[in-house]
């Protein structure tokens, strides 16, 4: 809900124009950086990558299940327990 003068959806344009300029920086240093060159083929299954995400992933290399798979495979590390309870803090 936006106040003042502004449209009730001016918080979503301006979301959607900050997102699309962060996207914007991001091609043009990758680009700028000198970016690898997409795979036409998935490196670990060898099937086809569709243009689409070659051009939206510059230098993309595994395939969209591929990449899915690998996502969903990792695991972080196990960080600090924050939560510990107040005797062990005493210690």
């Amino acid at each position: 809900m936006a106040g003042g003068w502004a449209r009730d959806d001016a918080v979503n344009d301006q979301i959607e124009i900050s997102t699309a300029e962060a996207v914007a920086r991001a091609r043009l240093r990758a680009t700028q950086a000198g970016a690898r060159v997409s795979a036409l083929e998935c490196v670990d299954c060898g099937e086809p990558i569709p243009e689409p995400r070659r051009l939206a992933l510059p230098g993309v290399q595994l395939c969209v299940e591929c990449q899915g798979d690998r996502d969903r495979a990792f695991r972080p590390l196990a960080g600090i327990n924050r939560r510990g309870s107040k005797d062990s803090q005493l210690k």
